[in-house]
């Protein structure tokens, strides 16, 4: 968040990717892996609760294609341009 002075502010990307993430990734996870390609950045999660989080954020202006390999399945995806995603397994 930029604050300009004491009424004025501005959210930036940080910000929302930060509360995308707070919502999914509770307070006691622990990240298992993460990837960085030109356009894709990935981070994954295992929550107390046992269940795996994987967020996904495309900085590409270009929709990208990809596919999540999790416990020996593929699922094909496409992820809009300039926009992030979040899987819970």
């Amino acid at each position: 968040m930029t604050v300009s002075d004491s009424e004025n502010f501005t959210r930036n990307v940080s910000y929302y990717i930060i509360a995308h993430a707070s919502k999914f990734v509770p307070a006691g996870s622990q990240r298992i892996a993460s990837t960085q390609t030109e356009t894709l950045s990935t981070a994954a999660f295992k929550t107390p609760a046992g269940k795996t989080v994987l967020i996904i954020q495309n900085g590409n202006s270009t929709d990208e294609s990809f596919n999540i390999k999790y416990n020996g399945k593929t699922a094909p995806v496409i992820l809009s341009g300039n926009s992030a995603a979040t899987y819970v397994f």
